[in-house]
């Protein structure tokens, strides 16, 4: 027999319990659940419309912006800010047209998609369902540069550059006007 003090507190109980409920969000009632309703992590059924490239481990990050590159639909790159206020890639999503999976390796099938694979540290490992995880790229120190990669690019661009101009200053003395 239950005592009207416990049939007290456990209206009491109940009643918080309700209230807590009704606070918390979609994902926390899956979350709240015991095992059966449990919600998936995205991209571990295999389902989805896009491969994960994970970089970065999430718990880096504080916030997320999802930012679309090049088409729109194609590939977009989520991005992270840190508690320190700075901004870095945490994962790359790839739309399933621009790449397939061939022996547990992600293969672009689109120029954006191999840019995008050729730009990370490491070739992209399967973990489960549409979800990769490579390394991101070193970070060289200010003191390292330039580069002998980036002084070629500069080369290159000044070379460039001088050809253009080059050829304005010849086309503007054959029809007569002077290029300033």
């Amino acid at each position: 027999m239950t005592t009207a003090k416990q049939k007290e507190a456990a209206r009491k109980n109940i009643k918080g319990a309700q209230k807590v409920w009704r606070g918390m969000s979609h994902t926390a009632h899956a979350r709240a659940q015991p095992e059966g309703r449990q919600r998936k992590r995205p991209a571990s059924s295999g389902r989805g419309q896009y491969y994960h490239v994970e970089i970065r481990s999430k718990s880096e990050f504080i916030t997320f912006r999802t930012q679309d590159v090049g088409a729109l639909g194609g590939i977009e790159r989520v991005a992270g800010k840190r508690s320190s206020g700075s901004w870095d890639t945490q994962k790359w999503l790839i739309a399933k047209g621009h790449a397939h999976v061939e022996h547990g390796k992600l293969i672009p099938d689109t120029e954006d998609a191999r840019e995008v694979l050729d730009a990370l540290g490491s070739k992209p490992v399967h973990v489960t369902g549409d979800r990769f995880k490579a390394r991101p790229r070193r970070n060289v120190p200010e003191s390292e540069k330039p580069t002998p990669a980036q002084r070629r690019a500069r080369r290159t661009n000044i070379r460039k550059a001088q050809a253009a101009r080059g050829s304005r200053q010849t086309t503007a003395a054959s029809s007569g006007t002077r290029d300033a």
